[in-house]
């Protein structure tokens, strides 16, 4: 069974909870908090495709992405508490949605016919531009300006990607290995508060 699928939209899930969970302390309603995991879990995802030109937009194309965002925007309404409480898990889910939305976005990219190098990008933008939305809407510090290693887990293993692509390396091996990349690096960095060197 393609496994692949099932954790497209449990990503898609996952971020959209994210978002609706971002406004929880500033007393927006069901309707913002949703504005706000549907733009999360479809931002970069759209953003790549716009860029690429692919349409129609995969939420458009699949009524299942919606019914998936949708989902996670009710269960963060209806179970806020709890789902905060399984914060250490929903990073976990987060850094595995990254790891698998950074292949996808690759993977889209070349099927399109880009260069490696924007391949590259857009399996990054794919994984990290709903996130840098959502804090831009909750006036937050964009996760790429914060010290975590974020987006450059994910160009990481999009450049694995193309590097085992290039050696023929089959497609379910490379999948399963750089998607365990830039999980590795996104936890151990975590882990340990490791951080690029800044610009002084």
């Amino acid at each position: 069974m393609d496994i692949q699928y099932p954790l497209e939209l449990a990503g898609t899930l996952v971020f959209a909870i994210s978002g609706a969970l971002a406004v929880r302390d500033r007393e927006h309603d069901l309707f913002g908090a949703g504005f706000t995991g549907f733009i999360t879990a479809i931002g970069g995802g759209s953003l790549r495709d716009i860029l690429l030109g692919a349409y129609p937009l995969v939420w458009i194309g699949d009524v299942n992405v919606l019914y998936a965002i949708f989902l996670g925007i009710l269960l963060a309404f209806i179970f806020p508490t709890a789902l905060l409480k399984l914060r250490k898990t929903m990073f976990l889910f987060d850094t595995l949605g990254i790891g698998f939305f950074t292949v996808l976005g690759v993977e889209k990219a070349l099927s399109l016919g880009v260069r490696p190098e924007i391949a590259a990008i857009m399996g990054m933008f794919s994984a990290v531009m709903g996130g840098v939305i959502r804090d831009t809407l909750t006036n937050e510090i964009p996760i790429l300006f914060r010290k975590e290693v974020y987006a450059s887990a994910c160009l990481a293993g999009a450049i694995l990607y193309l590097v085992l692509n290039y050696f023929g390396i089959a497609r379910d091996y490379n999948m399963l290995i750089s998607i365990s990349v830039v999980i590795s690096i996104r936890l151990i960095a975590v882990k340990y508060k490791l951080s690029l060197p800044r610009l002084d």
